[in-house]
C-alpha cells in the first residue's frame, strides 16, 4: 500500500491519489528495487538486487534487446535514452520512480481519452483506466507506441476511486441502482436475503 505522503509529494498532480493507488496496484511492485526483464515475450529471471546500485547494474546488463521494467511503478527503463550509461540510480528511488511513472501513465490516459473523444462522463473512466493499464503493460495503444508518443494534453475526467463502495447506490426500497458502465463485481455485492439458516450454510 502506498503511503499517502509519498503520493502527495511525488505523484503526478494531474492524477487523483485514489487513481495513483489503483495504477500502482495494477502494474507496480511493492519493492522499489523490483526489476522485471522480458525478452521475446518470455520472463527472464534476474538476481534480486540489494542496493539501488545493483539494481541499475542489472538494468544496464539487460536493457539491450529486452524490455526492462523498474521500481514501484515498473517504468520501462531506457525510454528516451541513447545509451544505458545514462540510466541513473534515482530511477529506483520510490519518489522519483513514482513521479516518472505517474507522469507517463497520465500521458497514456490522455492518449486513450483522446481516442475515446475525451468523454466527460465519470462512468467511462473504468474503461479508460483499463485500456491505459493495458497500454502501459504492452507499450502500445491502437498500434501506437505510447511511451514515445506525444502528449495530447488536456484533462481526463477521473472518478475519485475506480471501484468505490458507492458504485451501486441503494434506493430506499433496498434495490440497487447500478450505473451501466461500472458494474460491481459479484463478490462485492451485499447479500439481499438472509440464507444463513437454510441447509446449515454459514
Amino acid at each position: 500500500m502506498l503511503e499517502a505522503a509519498l503520493i502527495k509529494e511525488c505523484a503526478d498532480p494531474s492524477l487523483k491519489p485514489a487513481i495513483v493507488e489503483q495504477f500502482v496496484q495494477a502494474v507496480g511492485s511493492e519493492d522499489p528495487l523490483a526489476i522485471t526483464v522480458k525478452s521475446g515475450g518470455r520472463l527472464i529471471l534476474v538476481p534480486k538486487p540489494k542496493t539501488p546500485e545493483e539494481a541499475i547494474a542489472i538494468v544496464r546488463e539487460n536493457i539491450g534487446g529486452s524490455i526492462v521494467r523498474v521500481g514501484l511503478t515498473q517504468i520501462p527503463a531506457g525510454i528516451g535514452l541513447k545509451d544505458a550509461s545514462e540510466l541513473k540510480v534515482d530511477m529506483v528511488d520510490p519518489c522519483t520512480n513514482l513521479r516518472i511513472g505517474t507522469a507517463m501513465f497520465a500521458k497514456i490516459l490522455r492518449i486513450v481519452a483522446k481516442w475515446y473523444g475525451n468523454p466527460t462522463s465519470e462512468e467511462v473512466f473504468p474503461q479508460l483506466f483499463d485500456d491505459a493499464v493495458h497500454a502501459w503493460q504492452t507499450g502500445k495503444f491502437e498500434g501506437e507506441s505510447v511511451f514515445q508518443a506525444d502528449d495530447p494534453g488536456g484533462a481526463v475526467v477521473q472518478r475519485s476511486a475506480i471501484e468505490s463502495d458507492d458504485a451501486a447506490e441503494v434506493a430506499d426500497d433496498g434495490t440497487a441502482e447500478m450505473p451501466d458502465a461500472a458494474p460491481i463485481k459479484p463478490d462485492d455485492a451485499g447479500m439481499r436475503i438472509d440464507l444463513t439458516r437454510i441447509g446449515g450454510q454459514k
